[in-house]
């Protein structure tokens, strides 16, 4: 008889949440607080993944009586800089080369199209009309231009919102860095004495889950990007550098990240030869098969047991909800709630056997 009615008290509890939510948001009472919350967003999220790639390395250096812990986390940020710095030296002239001659295979695309066209009008036996295809491409291209000139007062902005966030990053990163150990203590303190080693263990459980994850992911990524260049160069293909850079970011997002990055590498390979595009189809192949047969498996193990029929369901629900960003933040926040409801639950059967 308690369990149901604990029970009910729960769900009314959540139905008088909802109902206020409902009637705040039609007030739009909450546009303030969506307001702060899309500012900080962007930079909280950047500076908690920096945050847990880094904090291994600082704390290590920070076990050093030579390095306290702020002039540990400078001088990484300090070494940072300094790979940063050296990257641009000497693979500035590649990738500003690259990046130009990529810029340059719309008009490539065009030209190449333009080719087909009159092949295509030499021997189609009037059967296909080139001058309507050549009508809607022409019409493209001058409703792309269009729609760019539009847009060009939202590209500035998004541009200057970028440099905002990568100008507040740094110090939000540092803060999480020097003060992130005393936020266990400061939650434990609002817990009642009985429950405190419950409660520890729980927080330490969520930080151990988005860790191993944010962690793991960073450095699948990596080796995807490094393997998939390695990979670009044997079989000579064009602009390997910024193509792998790009292999890189994608494979953030788990799964569809890997098949992302390799749609540009097979567009240059057919502008570049049509049979390039089997040697990047048989990279991309190898490399998957590198890390889900023993890169993935040697990071991840068995700490996150997520199946992965899971990832791909929360990928394609975060997808059309929040686009890229919540394809990235997808997983862990699944991991997240899972180790929730898994304590709640556990602390729901201790009190109420």
């Amino acid at each position: 008889m308690w369990i149901k009615h604990s029970f009910f008290k729960y769900i009314t509890a959540a139905i008088l949440i909802l109902i206020l939510y409902y009637f705040l948001e039609k007030l739009e009472l909450l546009n303030p607080v969506k307001t702060i919350f899309g500012t900080l967003f962007y930079p909280m999220l950047i500076a908690g993944f920096l945050f847990y790639i880094l904090r291994p390395l600082v704390n290590a250096m920070a076990k050093s009586k030579f390095f306290p812990l702020p002039v540990a986390i400078l001088i990484v940020f300090a070494g940072i800089g300094g790979m940063i710095y050296g990257g641009i030296r000497f693979l500035a002239g590649t990738i500003k080369k690259q990046i130009t001659d990529i810029s340059e295979l719309p008009e490539k695309l065009r030209q190449t199209a333009e080719e087909a066209g009159q092949k295509l009008e030499e021997n189609d036996m009037g059967m296909v009309s080139v001058v309507s295809i050549k009508q809607r491409v022409t019409e493209y291209f001058g409703g792309l231009t269009q729609q760019i000139g539009e847009h060009m007062m939202s590209v500035f902005s998004t541009i200057a919102g970028a440099t905002t966030v990568l100008i507040i990053v740094p110090f939000v990163l540092f803060f999480f860095l020097k003060d992130g150990h005393k936020l266990v203590p400061f939650l434990e303190r609002a817990l009642p004495e009985k429950h405190k080693p419950r409660g520890e263990k729980l927080l330490k459980d969520l930080d151990y889950t988005v860790s191993s994850y944010i962690i793991g992911q960073a450095t699948i990524a990596a080796v995807d990007g490094v393997l998939t260049y390695i990979g670009y160069v044997i079989i000579g293909l064009d602009y390997a550098l910024i193509l792998g850079i790009f292999v890189m970011l994608t494979c953030v997002i788990p799964f569809v990240g890997p098949v992302i990055g390799a749609i540009p590498a097979i567009v240059v390979a057919l502008m570049q030869e049509p049979s390039m595009a089997i040697y990047v189809i048989i990279t991309f192949i190898v490399v998957q098969q590198l890390e889900g047969n023993l890169v993935a498996p040697l990071i991840f193990g068995e700490r996150l047991d997520i199946h992965p029929l899971t990832v791909i369901l929360l990928l394609v629900v975060a997808a059309p909800l929040y686009g890229v960003v919540g394809m990235i933040i997808a997983v862990p926040t699944y991991s997240v709630i899972k180790v929730l409801l898994k304590h709640g639950y556990d602390f729901y059967r201790l009190y109420h056997p």
